[in-house]
């Protein structure tokens, strides 16, 4: 299970942009994770949770963002979002497509942070 590895280095991270800010307490950490990143939700919120034992995030929340996969369609000379990660083609005229625009997120966008 990667996720925990995953898991781990989010609070590592947000452990040290709060030590940086001082006296900090992170209370949320936001995440943005693609359908195409590889990353199973519900399998890095409890590994989350985990990896917050003992440390300055115990009690955080991991609040995630479920992005869309979007492919440039090559006829249609135009972002589409994909119906199914298993089917790469535009959702307008159904051309097979190669070049993924989102998706692939794993991303921390924001911590909320008190003082």
């Amino acid at each position: 299970m990667h996720e925990l590895s995953i898991a781990l280095s989010i609070v590592d991270m947000a452990t040290e942009e709060a030590e940086r800010r001082g006296d900090a307490h992170i209370v949320a950490v936001h995440l943005k994770l693609g359908p195409l990143s590889g990353v199973v939700k519900e399998a890095l919120l409890s590994s989350y949770q985990l990896a917050c034992q003992g440390t300055a995030l115990d009690g955080s929340r991991l609040l995630i963002e479920e992005t869309v996969a979007a492919i440039y369609c090559p006829a249609c000379q135009a972002e589409r979002p994909l119906a199914s990660i298993q089917w790469f083609c535009c959702s307008v005229c159904n051309t097979p497509a190669s070049e993924v625009l989102k998706g692939r997120e794993l991303e921390v966008v924001a911590l909320e942070i008190q003082p």
